[in-house]
């Protein structure tokens, strides 16, 4: 009895065994069929967000072989089982993202060719600019198989076109790969032999358009990001001062009500731009729609020069070239016949979603970080299949320590160039890197002790340059460098010896190229963005801060006391024209007074006039004589850079060395008069970076 209870029971266990194991074979081959991501994709996708601990969903599938259906003459769809997309043939609009359920994420009520497109503004020396959307006339199939499908939608440029079409080769290029959670997209520049017209390009960028009802939140940083209000909110508010800030009057949603919405508002310097975009919060499962810039290496204007990242629409842009923040001085200039080639991008257009409505929409953000982080380690690519794009194996590297060298400053000691900005850029003077569009710029911070390392720069002839904050000028090495596929330069020290003239007898602000440092007015109550109210760093992209001026001095200009004022509190921000009423406007004096205790010393004191942004200004300075004519100097009119519209807190940079003959200070009391003379609109000013006066150097030295 005991021996059959037995077998029963090793037959029940083997029987049970046998069934476990069935169970545990059909549910691996059903995480088979539905594509289960990897436990290390898993674990990666499962962590803390800004706000919260969540999960995020798994993509659908990273298993699915890339496919492409380009069997329609009129549009092809490409599809790895995680994202598809479907773009217009041959002009390569992109007419839907589909993901997560979503069977399109950009706003499908637009016209085809404004969903997802790439666009240029451009003109004919002389003529006014022209927005062009640019669509490919050649569609070709570059690579397709299971892993990877590349797609270049090619518009060629006919002397037919002259006038109406920009006179460059354009060829767009699409990349999905197999397991990615979104594409790759790049554009190739080409003006091959003599024939091609004299241009101006200003502008080049992708543009995306999502659901205007479901994408709310946007999030530009860890600092920067909120719930939005929407296109309608801006149609039905009141424009203020120009046409792209708009106070929402009528909002859908309460408490957007009496708030200033602007796209500028939202703008990142080039080195912090490189993650941004939308969650849809209205889903049962979040969704995420991210713009990630792995390298600014084919961006305009270095690494501090600002542009715009997304905004209310929904709207996200990869934004390669632009004059915002700095003007027709650095448009992309071709002359006739000039020859041209430069690869835009790739960049990454990141998708990801949370579990469920209950998750943390946040955690998409972290996520959309760690992605970034990902796509940097693996830059440059090397997957592209552009042969004008240079791969890992054909970049070079640049290595070396940077010094400085102040003789007024302890000593004359060398001192290290500690987080210095150093980078290569098209040859030219020095500082000539902020107004480059055309060529490849390759930017890096120096450690604590000046040593930089340049990586994965593009073979070909450049500058060495450099700025170190705390000390004024621009620094160029006095040799072009060539670079060639995996060289690496040894630089060993280059020293740098900023500007200098002689000691300094005072100064006002900090040399780093902003304006932060000094006061920053509250806003109007009725005029603000609620985001930037309890970040004071962030206090100057509130919208209506130039009028402030006028409040603060309705009659008389602003007059600093050296000794006595402190620039954090007395020092406005931007020194900009007086509101006089019924839109005119004054110019405004400002004063720097000073005791000169000592006697005057023969020779030449040296005025360090170091500007952080210009707007159709013309500064002029006079010494101890307010009404000199002419001024003692004047820098003519300079600047286009709207920062003071557009918050910038800085565009670009201007030097200053005046010398200033002795007999022009006495000794006791002087005053500086600048004076900012153009005064036709309530945008026209400076920004001052730092001022300091120099004495003339002892004899001895």
């Amino acid at each position: 009895m005991e021996e059959v209870v037995g077998k029963r029971m090793r037959k029940q266990g083997f029987l049970l065994w046998w069934f476990g194991m069935t169970m545990q074979l059909c549910f691996f081959f059903f995480l088979l069929l539905l594509g289960g991501a990897s436990s290390s994709e898993m674990t990666s996708l499962s962590r803390k967000g800004i706000r919260g601990s969540n999960s995020l969903q798994a993509p659908p599938s990273s298993n699915f072989a890339v496919k492409l259906n380009d069997e329609s003459q009129e549009q092809l769809v490409v599809d790895n089982g995680i994202v598809s997309v479907t773009l217009s043939i041959p002009e390569g609009y992109v007419l839907a993202i589909s993901y997560n359920g979503i069977e399109n994420v950009l706003e499908p009520q637009n016209e085809d060719q404004d969903r997802g497109y790439f666009d240029v503004v451009w003109n004919e020396p002389g003529k006014p600019s022209s927005f062009q959307r640019i669509h490919g006339t050649n569609f070709s199939v570059i690579t397709a198989d299971e892993n990877m499908v590349e797609l270049s939608f090619l518009r060629a440029w006919t002397a037919s076109m002259e006038g109406s079409s920009v006179p460059m080769n354009i060829d767009i290029r699409y990349i999905l790969r197999r397991g990615d959670s979104g594409f790759y997209s790049y554009a190739i520049f080409d003006r091959p032999d003599e024939g091609f017209p004299a241009v101006e390009v200003d502008q080049i960028r992708f543009v995306y358009k999502l659901l205007k009802d479901s994408f709310n939140y946007m999030a530009v940083s860890d600092t920067r990001q909120r719930m939005m209000p929407s296109m309608r909110d801006r149609e039905t508010g009141q424009i203020l001062a120009y046409p792209e800030a708009v106070l929402l009057t009528k909002p859908t949603n309460p408490q957007f009500r009496g708030e200033v919405d602007d796209k500028y508002q939202y703008s990142c310097e080039n080195s912090e731009n490189n993650v941004h975009g939308w969650i849809s919060l209205q889903s049962d499962q979040p969704v995420g729609f991210w713009m990630i810039t792995p390298s600014n290496e084919f961006r305009n204007g270095g690494p501090i020069k600002q542009d715009l990242t997304s905004h209310v629409g929904p709207f996200t842009l990869s934004m390669f070239v632009s004059t915002h923040y700095a003007g027709k001085e650095v448009t992309m200039s071709f002359q006739q016949g000039e020859t041209y080639k430069k690869v835009f991008g790739p960049v990454f257009l990141y998708l990801n979603s949370a579990s469920s409505s209950n998750d943390d929409p946040l955690s998409l953000w972290s996520d959309a970080m760690h992605q970034l982080s990902k796509e940097v380690k693996a830059w440059p690519y090397n997957f592209p299949q552009s042969p004008d794009y240079f791969p890992p194996d054909q970049r070079g590297t640049v290595l070396g320590r940077l010094l400085v060298q102040d003789w007024c400053v302890k000593g004359g000691r060398l001192q290290y160039g500690n987080n210095a900005y150093v980078g290569l850029a098209l040859p030219g003077d020095a500082g000539s890197w902020q107004k480059e569009s055309k060529g490849y710029q390759f930017w890096t911070l120096a450690d604590p002790k000046g040593y930089f390392a340049i990586k994965n720069v593009v073979p070909g002839d450049y500058n060495l340059y450099a700025w170190v904050p705390g000390f004024i000028g621009d620094y160029r090495y006095n040799s072009t460098i060539t670079i060639t596929p995996g060289g690496v330069i040894k630089l060993d020290k280059v020293i740098y010896n900023p500007p200098r003239n002689g000691p300094t007898l005072w100064e006002i602000g900090i040399p780093d190229r902003r304006a932060a440092e000094f006061y920053v007015p509250d806003p109007y109550p009725t005029l603000m963005n609620r985001l930037y109210n309890e970040k004071h760093s962030d206090k100057f992209r509130q919208y209506g801060l130039w009028e402030r001026y006028s409040d603060m001095y309705p009659n008389d200009d602003l007059v600093y006391t050296v000794g006595v004022n402190e620039y954090k509190k007395d020092w406005f921000y931007a020194h900009v024209t007086r509101n006089m009423g019924n839109r005119t406007y004054a110019a405004t004096t400002w004063q720097i007074i000073f005791e000169h205790s000592n006697d005057i010393m023969e020779g030449n004191y040296t005025l360090q006039l170091a500007l952080a942004s210009a707007a159709d200004a013309e500064l002029q300075v006079r010494f101890n004589e307010p009404s000199v004519y002419p001024a003692h100097f004047g820098t003519g009119a300079i600047g286009g850079d709207n920062a003071i519209a557009r918050h910038g807190i800085h565009g670009l940079h201007r030097l200053y060395s005046v010398d200033v003959p002795s007999h022009h200070f006495v000794k006791g009391k002087n005053i500086i008069y600048l004076r900012q003379s153009r005064a036709v609109n309530q945008f026209q000013g400076v920004m001052y970076d730092y001022i300091r006066l120099e004495r003339p150097p002892n004899p001895t030295t």
